[in-house]
């Protein structure tokens, strides 16, 4: 049998949001498991862009999602956090006392006075291209995202979409690369202006292909691609060569097991309230992307800021009967020693 692990606050996500929400529990001497179905911490600024530049966290004038999740874990070093890779909670039960137990797909249990669920979108996965053949490519010649910017060096990379994520890498990996064709099915970009009008920019420079079409077939032999049909406008067919195919179709959010623990949901997002960002059922928070609420920004700052107010209500929940003095780490030696730094 699996021994119970007994704690005050179960984190459901280790992305930025989940990270910070360790440190401002920390601060409240709250210590955190934190579960997460990824196999490194990060979440999806670690998975899907951990060399692309973020350029709106206070601060940090620019930072990649890599650097952003080393910084939050040199931050949280102090507090000692648990983490549980690769596991995933599949099972939420509420207890007589008002605390929760947890079981997660690897066997691990969990009786917690709390729960964080600080899991972004869900689990998430990319909408794969309607390519017939694209299966055949897919880890060899095909990714769907960019993991080692370096790996592109040199190669002949076709870029299929028209979103931010797109033209973004376009741009990240156009100075790296021996060619770079962007294929999109109209000559319209959700992108950011301007990304597309630097986009079109290297276009009049030579620099970037564009080409309006759709890709129908991918051609080369045992995974390795040579060349892509992509089908035009005018109904003819032009065979581009590329030996690396990104496509940005967007990802499919599934919010899995967590659709059956009873909360609210809206539109597969958590309603919450804007004091303590507990969901409907008292006793279980969501902070980060994963949650709703009127005016919400789906931004990591923002999800920084829920952590804060969200650790403020747990600790009540918690320790009930324990004096809650705010303090701030610029001046409190409590927290400084807590910190390590005082």
């Amino acid at each position: 049998m699996t021994e119970t692990i007994k704690t005050d606050a179960v984190i459901i996500g280790a992305g930025p949001c989940g990270l910070f929400a360790v440190f401002e529990l920390g601060l409240l001497d709250i210590k955190a498991h934190v579960v997460d179905i990824l196999d490194k911490v990060g979440g999806q600024c670690a998975e899907l862009y951990p060399e692309k530049p973020i350029y709106d966290i206070p601060g940090l004038p620019e930072v990649t999602g890599q650097q952003l999740t080393e910084n939050l874990m040199a931050q949280i070093k102090p507090f000692e956090p648990t983490f549980h890779l690769s596991e995933m909670i599949e099972s939420l039960e509420k207890l007589p006392d008002g605390s929760f137990r947890l079981g997660t797909n690897a066997g691990t249990v969990f009786e917690t006075k709390v729960v964080i669920i600080a899991a972004g979108g869900g689990s998430f996965q990319p909408k794969k291209p309607p390519i017939s053949n694209v299966d055949e490519y897919e880890g060899q010649s095909v990714f769907y995202a960019v993991r080692k910017m370096e790996a592109f060096r040199g190669r002949d990379i076709l870029v299929a979409g028209g979103g931010d994520s797109a033209l973004d890498w376009l741009l990240n990996l156009q100075p790296l690369a021996n060619s770079m064709t962007i294929v999109h099915r109209r000559d319209d970009f959700r992108a950011a202006p301007d990304s597309v009008n630097k986009m079109r920019a290297l276009v009049a420079e030579g620099k970037v292909n564009l080409v309006i079409g759709q890709i129908g077939e991918l051609k080369g032999p045992g995974g390795k691609l040579e060349a892509a049909a992509v089908k035009l406008p005018d109904g003819t067919v032009s065979e581009i060569k590329c030996d690396a195919l990104l496509p940005f179709f967007g990802l499919t959010m599934k919010l899995g097991p967590l659709a059956e623990w009873g909360i609210n949901l809206e539109q597969n997002l958590i309603p919450v309230d804007t004091e303590k960002f507990e969901t409907s059922e008292p006793g279980i928070y969501a902070i980060g992307d994963i949650n709703t609420y009127p005016g919400k920004l789906k931004l990591i700052l923002s999800g920084f800021h829920e952590a804060a107010l969200m650790a403020q209500s747990a600790i009540r929940r918690i320790n009930p009967d324990k004096k809650v003095v705010f303090q701030y780490t610029t001046s409190s030696t409590n927290l400084q020693k807590k910190l390590g730094v005082a």
